[in-house]
């Protein structure tokens, strides 16, 4: 048997998504942009899975934009906040995406705007006191704090953050690629700039994904050579991905609560069998608890002399999971995030579980046999 649990990193396409893009492949393939029938035919389809998406999460479609997945749309609204909507200051946090710290780093280097992280407890916790704090003391700002941690499963206080940045005026953006797909949105109620979504972390294709951009904000084309998506973004749209991904999206939400207990089933009783198994194991950040990210769990075994090694024993093993986010996979270095909450521990390994709706307690029983074999066979140090 060969187990997946890196549903964090990537998840299979649902077959209903690939019969949806089917046709756009072979019958349906003419460009959005041609006037004739054939183009007629597709631009039609994007605009009906832009309504799909905009509907689901109770937005205009006019405020949803598709692009290639989180990382563009992380670049894209940080540099509409410097570039066009006149901030001077950016704050997020030290557990973010890449996408959103290196080019934070990068518009601080660059553009000379002040950059500042929000403060974290042990847990990985926002300290929304110092986030106050720090609206109060800099000019016009931009947060961008991430719903759900892709490494430790933390949930962000939506819209308690959302209500403090209006309060301040400041200019909010959360990525929310894990969280789309998996939590209900009511963006009429929620007080937010930017957000945005992969259509691959909740089973649809790979190399799409969307951002909404409220009608408050300003924002200029990052791509340009095109009139496409509203001329915010130049260049012929990937139609068959925008297709997958509304009906992946839609897919999501007529199960939402079916599939939110079945997959934090999965997942505590996941962290219970290891925690009984596993003299001294450890839970990163908030995973272990009922109300975070239900879909992530992130442990640190107890010291071997092969934790190094361990994410490989697993696999030869037939077991997937991994060390932390995907995105970092050709780094030296061990996770940021476990670094930034003071969790990454020489001669211990972590790792990160993450679930799907398409694992079955058949699936973690047999990784949990593997994992317990592999760690407990392992000589312990010290």
């Amino acid at each position: 048997m060969n187990v997946y649990l890196d549903n964090a990193a990537t998840t299979p396409m649902d077959k209903e998504v690939v019969q949806a893009m089917l046709p756009y492949m072979t019958d349906f393939f003419g460009n959005p942009s041609s006037s004739h029938a054939f183009g007629r035919k597709t631009k039609t389809a994007i605009e009906l899975s832009r309504r799909t998406i905009a509907n689901l999460l109770k937005c205009s479609p006019s405020e949803i934009y598709f692009t290639s997945g989180g990382t563009e749309a992380d670049n894209l609204a940080m540099h509409a906040a410097v570039n066009d909507m006149g901030c001077v200051h950016i704050i997020t946090s030290a557990i973010e995406h890449s996408a959103v710290i290196k080019t934070a780093q990068l518009m601080s280097e660059r553009k000379g705007v002040k950059l500042s992280l929000v403060k974290l407890d042990e847990r990985g916790t926002v300290d929304l006191g110092h986030l106050e704090e720090l609206l109060v003391a800099n000019g016009k700002s931009f947060v961008s704090l991430m719903h759900g941690n892709n490494e430790i499963a933390n949930l962000l206080p939506l819209q308690d953050v959302a209500d403090l940045c209006a309060k301040y005026e400041a200019v909010f953006h959360s990525d929310t690629v894990q969280t789309m797909g998996h939590y209900a949105f009511d963006l009429s109620k929620l007080n937010i700039h930017f957000l945005n979504a992969s259509a691959h972390k909740f089973h649809g294709p790979k190399g799409v994904g969307f951002i909404y951009i409220s009608k408050k904000s300003k924002v200029s084309a990052e791509i340009t050579g095109g009139g496409q998506e509203r001329g915010l973004r130049g260049g012929t749209e990937n139609l068959t991905g925008i297709v997958g991904m509304a009906k992946a999206l839609d897919l999501c939400y007529t199960h939402l609560a079916e599939h939110q207990v079945y997959i934090s089933n999965l997942k505590q009783y996941t962290a219970a069998q290891l925690e009984a198994a596993v003299p001294d194991i450890l839970f990163n950040g908030d995973s272990r608890s009922v109300d975070s990210l239900y879909t992530v769990l992130n442990v640190t075994f107890p010291p071997t002399k092969n934790a190094d090694m361990l994410l490989f024993l697993l696999d030869l093993e037939g077991v997937a999971c991994s060390g932390g986010s995907a995105c970092s996979s050709g780094a030296t270095k061990g996770s940021h995030v476990l670094d930034a909450i003071g969790a990454l521990r020489a001669g211990q390994a972590s790792i990160r579980f993450s679930f799907s709706r398409l694992n079955t307690k058949e699936e973690v029983d047999f990784a949990l046999e593997k994992v317990k074999s592999t760690c407990l066979q392992a000589e312990t140090v010290g």
